[in-house]
């Protein structure tokens, strides 16, 4: 039978480095002791009022349709939200409710995106980066943000990749896997270039409320950027919500009326008592779940710390997001084979990031979503398996 060429183009490329997720969750499914610092779970729970929110949306029997765009309840609180963060005033016509920011990313994608265009993105990236863009029938062109520049982009470099069939900028600030925030010089550079070249931008800004040095800036605030940026965000990691699939995007109307019929065709929007709790969630906690922030940067200094005088292996300390990077290149081992060993010989599950691109091989990426206690031995299990190593 024939399949459509589109899915051999979305293709995870990343699959190597999720194997060793799926090694640890065997391991812990048999009753292994294993701490899993894979993914970007959290141990936080979800609010409370957003949970008492659906209860009583059920018991009311508020299960029925909702527009495809989203209420406009839960709409105008994530305009409030935009408006508040950056000084831009938009309203709830100019915001889509999504499921989650993955698909407000292949939303974007669809709209912008023509066969055979061209899209620069920051790498290291996401892993789903690539394969949203394929299926818009689009390529990535990746920029490199090497460690020796912080893991932030050569902006030169950005500059020189763009070609007459370049249509968009994706990026992430904080950056997932490396917590790098983009300054506010490197966003007008790359306005800058959008402008100039009459390209979209979209930003990502799911890690936007998790920032430790620096501030976030978002690039629709910055001068001629509102017309051309698309603003995703999320309800998942600022507010330990990621099952929740609650997401949005945020542009031009002209755009949001686009991403509504996409909607329309693919979502039919998200259910009602679901925008209730994020209404409630944005409500109570606007900026986030305070000590959630307060946790990872504890998690994250701690960790640093705990491994500074551990053998062959470094720490980029992130500047934001909830991930901290590994370099292991100095124990002659690749990431893969440093986190099958260190899984296999000590029970912890960190994620090779070769597959979030060239400028993170070499490298792991670890959460910073499990307890202190979890994190603590952790880094005395990482600590005893390099030392090992380094003999």
């Amino acid at each position: 039978m024939h399949y459509a060429s589109r899915l051999y183009r979305m293709a995870d490329n990343g699959l190597g480095a999720w194997e060793i997720h799926h090694i640890a969750t065997e391991k812990r499914n048999r009753g292994d002791d294993v701490i899993l610092l894979t993914v970007g779970n959290t141990d936080f729970t979800s609010p409370k009022t957003s949970i008492a929110a659906v209860r009583q949306d059920l018991a009311a029997g508020r299960t029925h349709y909702s527009p495809s765009a989203g209420g406009r309840p839960f709409r105008e609180a994530i305009a409030r939200r935009h408006t508040r963060k950056t000084g831009q005033a938009i309203n709830a016509d100019q915001v889509i409710v999504t499921i989650g920011a993955q698909n407000a990313l292949l939303t974007a994608a669809l709209c912008l995106i023509e066969p055979g265009d061209q899209v620069l993105v920051p790498e290291p990236m996401y892993t789903t980066y690539p394969g949203t863009v394929a299926a818009a029938g689009g390529e990535i062109i990746s920029i490199r943000s090497p460690p020796g520049n912080r893991f932030h982009p050569l902006i030169n470099e950005m500059e020189a990749a763009i070609t007459p069939r370049t249509r968009a900028i994706f990026l992430a600030t904080p950056n997932n896997p490396t917590g790098a925030v983009y300054t506010t010089d490197e966003l007008l550079a790359i306005a800058g270039l959008c402008r100039n070249q009459n390209l979209w931008l979209v930003s990502d800004e799911v890690y936007g409320e998790l920032i430790y040095e620096g501030q976030h800036v978002s690039p629709s605030m910055l001068p001629g950027m509102a017309e051309r940026t698309i603003t995703i965000s999320s309800l998942s990691k600022s507010h330990a919500m990621a099952g929740w699939r609650l997401g949005w995007m945020i542009g031009p109307q002209e755009l949001v009326r686009h991403a509504g019929n996409v909607a329309l065709c693919s979502t039919y929007g998200v259910p009602t008592f679901l925008q209730d709790a994020g209404v409630a969630a944005l409500e109570q906690f606007p900026n986030g779940l305070p000590e959630l922030r307060a946790a990872y940067r504890r998690r994250r200094d701690q960790l640093c710390e705990w491994m500074e005088t551990v053998p062959l292996v470094s720490f980029h300390r992130p500047e934001g997001g909830m991930f901290i990077m590994l370099d292991a290149r100095a124990t002659g081992l690749s990431a893969y084979d440093f986190a099958k060993g260190l899984v296999l010989q000590e029970g912890v599950a960190i994620l090779p990031a070769d597959s979030f691109g060239e400028s993170a091989a070499g490298h792991l990426r670890i959460s910073l979503g499990a307890t202190d206690a979890e994190m603590e031995e952790a880094a005395m299990r990482l600590s005893r398996y390099a030392k090992q190593i380094a003999r």
